[in-house]
């Protein structure tokens, strides 16, 4: 099935320009070669709530994303707003996502527990909170790839829940 996915990244440095945004160079790689997902929509924001929520809605509502993966702002600094921002546009948590990852990434390194990735449903569309680093985005995104296909499959309707 072909996957429509958006990127966001919500990154100050990125935004200025300041760092190449290579975390989500790899989530375009993965989701390509992975799942055969093309990528609909991309933009670098601020680490600023308003603009992720913004961005959220408009890949959801007007883009009509099935995935959106998020990369950047969910640690523990005081900028690292993703999470929330994520949470003040979904419909329902979809937390197996994000425990899966940080379940899987607390194998390689105790600080994944520092994460604070959400994962959750609007409308029809599954979003997705990755670390910022290009070997997180990596290591996260593989956890669970095997099962967005199933997950958005079931989200679109375009199979049944235990199909």
């Amino acid at each position: 099935m072909h996957w429509k996915v958006a990127i966001l990244t919500a990154s100050d440095r990125g935004y200025r320009g300041e760092r190449e945004d290579t975390s989500a160079q790899v989530i375009r790689e993965l989701i390509e070669e992975e799942m055969q997902g093309e990528i609909i929509e991309y933009r670098v924001v601020p680490d600023e709530m308003d603009e992720i929520m913004a961005s959220l809605i408009e890949m959801t509502d007007y883009y009509q994303a099935d995935l959106i993966l998020t990369t950047g702002g969910t640690g523990l600094a005081a900028r690292d707003v993703t999470p929330e921002a994520t949470l003040n546009v979904i419909d329902r948590v979809a937390p197996g996502f994000a425990e899966a990852m940080r379940m899987t990434s607390m194998q390689k390194t105790r600080k994944a527990m520092l994460s604070r990735a959400v994962s959750g449903i609007r409308g029809r569309t599954l979003i997705i909170n990755l670390p910022g680093s290009p070997k997180g985005v990596q290591e996260n995104l593989m956890a669970i790839i095997d099962q967005l296909p199933h997950a958005l499959g079931i989200l679109t309707g375009k199979e049944g829940d235990h199909g």
